[in-house]
């Protein structure tokens, strides 16, 4: 099993999380990966968009999820966004339990573990306050913390708590 690499970010921003700016932290890197995303709450001005994210889950690619984002960028509340390689079969992602931010303990233990057994890479939205990037390749989570220099490394974090 992978290692799991993570960061949070708890300060130095206005709010949380505007995921332009977390998209350009990893080098766009989310369009290498296929979406599911669960236990949302976002506000976006677009009735389709709120449509979208107001559903139990929703799945997407890489490059609809950056479109959607590139047309507005709008913050986000809450939301597990669970990033899986592109040859996994939707069925197969759905054979797990959806993930959920705040009932999800798994976040502040170490070692660091993404809650869908599939996925490589969760982007965490956590109620507005911080954000969670965690995934096995360490040079994403490290070109987010290059970006955002108040982030902090979450194994290190977990064990001051």
């Amino acid at each position: 099993m992978e290692p799991i690499y993570g960061a949070i970010l708890d300060k130095g921003e206005k709010y949380y999380t505007y995921l332009q700016k977390v998209f350009d932290a990893i080098g766009n890197r989310q369009t290498e990966y296929n979406w599911l995303i669960t236990d949302c709450e976002c506000y976006p001005k677009s009735p389709e968009t709120e449509r979208l994210f107001s559903q139990e889950y929703c799945l997407l690619s890489g490059d609809e999820l950056t479109d959607i984002i590139k047309k507005e960028d709008f913050q986000w509340i809450w939301a597990v966004m669970s990033g899986f390689k592109k040859d996994i079969p939707f069925e197969e992602i759905m054979k797990h339990p959806l993930p959920h931010a705040n009932e999800y303990e798994g976040f502040w233990k170490n070692p660091l573990s993404i809650q869908h057994p599939l996925a490589t890479v969760e982007i965490v939205p956590w109620d507005s306050t911080l954000t969670l990037v965690l995934s096995d390749d360490k040079s994403i989570v490290d070109a987010y913390m290059a970006a955002f220099p108040l982030s902090h490394d979450l194994a290190k974090y977990n064990k001051q708590i």
